[in-house]
């Protein structure tokens, strides 16, 4: 995550960054190839190619060359796009691949990966999909939470940008046009949310709109003349371009585009569907597995983490039916906050107590921080408990971890530990902020990542809790059990709609079944997989594989191996594919099993 690690994932987790990082070579200390000297130019042409094709790419990691642009979303650019992709397939071949260096041949295969996978995609039509729930055109003003507006060229950038998005918003439109035609499309169920959101827009008076929000504070650096007229400026684009878009936006979507989405859920619906859904398996978890091993996986998981889960149960004396203790769960007052600034707090205080915890397990952290913020009240009703929001590339902005305060009795005290573990660190913001600090690396892999590895790598964080010091209280431990079972749902619902042509209903009683979450929480999360096929496979097939790997280093080294050490293997490539991840740990345990004592 275009805000939310859901737009983090949607956005900055594909590649994106600035141009002072994007043209750093990586060579070896010894003079390099010609191989290298092309795969690397390649590199950096690419990137540039790239920040000049998605402008809020760039805008996310800092680069401001094309704060002033939109992306071209014409039906015309995705084809151009395609063919883009298979000349860069064309230079990539003809480079020498033995004449590579070991770390250039993992570089070399990552890419050609990620440009197979994109022009894999491409016949699908995905790009037909353009928003959904919880993200899209309908809020394109949320790039502001990223924004930096200091200069009269800031605002003159957002100014431009909002006197655009009537061509933007023509395209959006046709491309959901275009799936309507050829039955490409969202279920129903999800599409219902659009219209509030869009009407958020669609007002009066100018300076309510959420687009004049950089407006509200311009700082006094810049003359109050020019202060007059970038408002007046604003107030024009946003009666003029802004608010006419969004009823035209509004009025195909409930004449047109919501009538012709699917009553079913599920891509099986699609032409193709279950080819395409078996490809956004392999896509985001970076394995073969089909999506019938992966339900099965998921079965599996369900059933061991419901062993662990009563032991909880008998621990705090519970006497009733695991059904009843999660209703106890959900619906007894001392289990939430009444107040939001209270539960921001406790947020806050939690985070800060793993921070100085985390020298025990890893050898390298971070240098730059992070912060921990509320879910704007925009989008906080239809969005998930919490999100991670990366720093910028050149540091001018720190990591953020954003947190839902909407609706207090859906925000239990028991998730706070577990999910700070994820988010911030020893999740996200260790694992994504580690890498971008990472030397010798191009920008593609410096600012990208895999899902499975940077999702897998949160959920595993999560487990860490116990050598943390955390879940000393048996309710935070079942809220941990409960984010791991909730992730093990994931892989049961998720295949279950897609591929066996479940329900909505059908995967909402299994979560409820099998997890405390609240019914809010379940319900989001449900829509989220209908919108997102196969996104959300990744966490668990993730954090198995970082589990077996950790459990074949122990077993295999025995007093030698070192949780530290371990780590930074992980993490020290940045996010790369599970087999990948496989070989570089398989060959860290063969260099320690041969050290000499």
């Amino acid at each position: 995550m275009n805000v939310a690690v859901l737009r983090f994932l949607i956005r900055s987790i594909v590649l994106c960054g600035t141009a002072t990082f994007a043209t750093v070579p990586c060579y070896a200390l010894n003079e390099p190839s010609q191989a290298t000297r092309r795969l690397h130019k390649l590199f950096a042409n690419e990137w540039q190619w790239h920040l000049r094709d998605d402008p809020l790419a760039a805008t996310y990691l800092g680069d401001k060359r094309y704060n002033h642009l939109w992306r071209d979303m014409s039906l015309a650019a995705f084809e151009r796009r395609q063919r883009h992709r298979r000349d860069v397939l064309q230079k990539l071949k003809a480079i020498e691949f033995a004449a590579l260096s070991p770390a250039d041949k993992i570089n070399y295969r990552l890419f050609k990966q990620k440009c197979e996978t994109a022009s894999e995609e491409h016949p699908f039509r995905w790009y037909l999909l353009p928003l959904n729930q919880r993200d899209g055109i309908q809020e394109a003003n949320s790039v502001t939470d990223v924004l930096r507006f200091r200069t009269v060229k800031d605002y003159d950038d957002w100014l431009a940008r909002m006197r655009l998005l009537p061509a933007y918003m023509d395209q959006t439109l046709a491309l959901l046009k275009e799936g309507i035609r050829t039955k490409r499309v969202h279920a129903k169920i999800v599409m219902k949310r659009l219209p509030g959101q869009i009407r958020k827009q669609i007002v009066d008076d100018p300076e309510k709109s959420p687009y004049f929000k950089p407006f509200r504070a311009i700082p006094d650096s810049i003359p109050p003349a020019e202060q007059a007229r970038l408002i007046a400026a604003a107030k024009a684009a946003i009666a003029k371009q802004i608010v006419p878009s969004y009823r035209k936006m509004l009025a195909f979507f409930e004449k047109d585009y919501i009538p012709a989405c699917f009553d079913r859920v599920g891509v099986w619906q699609f032409p193709q569907g279950r080819k395409f859904y078996e490809f956004r398996c392999r896509k985001y978890t970076t394995t073969d597995l089909t999506p019938k091993q992966i339900h099965e996986i998921g079965l599996k998981e369900v059933k061991r983490i419901r062993g662990e889960m009563q032991k909880i149960i008998a621990q705090v004396k519970f006497k009733g039916t695991f059904k009843q203790f999660l209703e106890h769960l959900r619906t007894d007052p001392k289990f939430y906050y009444t107040k939001p600034e209270d539960l921001l707090q406790a947020y806050r205080a939690c985070a800060k107590r793993v921070d100085p915890q985390l020298v025990k397990l890893f050898k390298t952290l971070p240098r730059i921080p992070y912060g921990v913020t509320p879910i704007p009240m925009q989008t906080a009703p239809d969005t998930t408990t919490a999100y991670y929001m990366p720093p910028a590339a050149d540091g001018s902005r720190a990591g953020f971890y954003y947190v839902n305060l909407y609706k207090l009795d859906s925000r239990p005290k028991y998730e706070i530990e577990a999910l700070t573990l994820h988010e911030s660190v020893p999740g996200h913001h260790l694992q994504i902020a580690l890498a971008m600090e990472l030397p010798n690396m191009p920008a593609f892999r410096r600012y990208s990542g895999y899902t499975a590895f940077v999702e897998g790598w949160g959920l595993y964080s999560e487990s860490l809790g116990d050598e943390l010091g955390m879940y000393k209280d048996p309710y935070s431990k079942f809220g941990q059990l409960t984010y791991e079972m909730w992730r093990a749902v994931r892989l049961v619902v998720d295949t279950g709609m897609h591929d066996f042509q479940w329900s909505r209903q059908q995967a909402i009683e299994f979560f409820a079944a099998n997890t405390a979450k609240t019914m809010l929480d379940i319900e989001n999360e449900i829509d989220r997989y209908i919108a997102w096929p196969g996104q959300a496979l990744a966490y668990k097939i993730g954090e198995l594989k970082i589990k077996q790997l950790r459990a074949k280093a122990e077993k295999e080294l025995g007093p030698k191996f070192d949780v530290r050490e371990f780590h930074e293997v992980v993490l020290g490539s940045g996010a790369v594919t599970l087999d990948v991840l496989e070989a570089n740990v398989t060959a860290w345990i063969r260099r320690v099993r041969n050290r000499k004592r």
